[in-house]
């Protein structure tokens, strides 16, 4: 199944269009898209059995991030062992966690503005989580997940590595820092949930390309490793980690610029694509 956010009302995506959930369901489950994850289950199962009515025709930029206001984002730092090499650290122990603050989401087809002149770029899996986790083993992590999106953690490196201390959290929520999309895909659509290939392209050249089998914490290990920690409540998202590739490690740095167009990838799920103009 792959639901998405269309006009700020929630939607099962067919080959035929969008069905409008509220509509389908006679008004039992919400327009809203955040809330279908609070009665995951229960959803789930009605949709199981094929919701009724035609699919309407919809184009990219009537999509909205398809988990637009979770109450918990956490990401994931150096978990490819190739982007911890470029970023000269061990493989951790534990998954480096910091957040993303959630106004700094957006859709799929985005338009972003740059901050300052150190943007870099970092193509995520995004896993939506369908069940409230506390303490779970991690042979029980995916049984949490609704299902997984694309995403894009990007990053203002001056202002994440300011220093005294680096500010990951900041330099990572400006407005439109979250791209996300173009839509939640439920585990049993994909070929195998723990091996996707997920990549980028800058103007049309390949910046990132990597598979998801290479995550240092793959997505049930996240889910354990997290949970043992604070509960993760029905709706947050996990930014899982970024492959080698960005454009802070490259010699001489290259960041993002006004007029560059980024299109970010997983297999099974789909792309987005974000365009960048300059900030104020």
């Amino acid at each position: 199944m792959r639901i998405a956010n269309r006009n700020g009302r929630l939607v099962i995506v067919t080959a035929a269009g969008a069905i409008d959930v509220a509509t389908a369901s006679d008004g039992r489950f919400s327009p809203d898209p955040q809330a279908v994850y609070d009665r995951w289950e229960e959803f789930a199962r009605w949709a199981a059995d094929g919701p009724s009515g035609p699919g309407e025709p919809f184009s990219p930029g009537d999509l909205g991030a398809p988990v637009p206001r979770p109450r918990q984002i956490f990401a994931i730092g150096t978990n490819y062992a190739d982007h911890a090499a470029e970023a000269g650290v061990a493989d951790p122990g534990f998954p480096p966690t910091f957040t993303k603050f959630p106004t700094c989401l957006t859709g799929p087809d985005a338009t972003v503005a740059l901050p300052g002149g150190t943007v870099d770029w970092e193509v995520e899996l995004v896993v939506v989580i369908g069940r409230r986790a506390h303490r779970v083993p991690e042979d029980r992590g995916w049984a949490h997940v609704a299902g997984v999106t694309v995403g894009q953690d990007l990053s203002e490196r001056t202002v994440q590595m300011r220093p005294p201390m680096p500010q990951f959290s900041l330099g990572k929520s400006f407005p439109g820092f979250g791209p996300t999309g173009p839509w939640v895909v439920t585990p049993d659509e994909l070929p195998d949930p723990d091996d996707l290939a997920i990549g980028c392209r800058l103007n049309g050249e390949q910046v990132q390309e990597a598979r998801t089998k290479s995550l240092i914490f793959g997505v049930p290990a996240l889910v354990h490793r997290l949970s043992s920690v604070t509960p993760l409540l029905p709706g947050d998202l996990v930014f899982t980690g970024t492959p080698g590739g960005i454009g802070g490690a490259r010699k001489p740095p290259r960041f993002l610029a006004p007029g560059d167009e980024l299109v970010s990838a997983v297999e099974g799920v789909g792309e987005i694509r974000t365009r960048f103009v300059q900030g104020d």
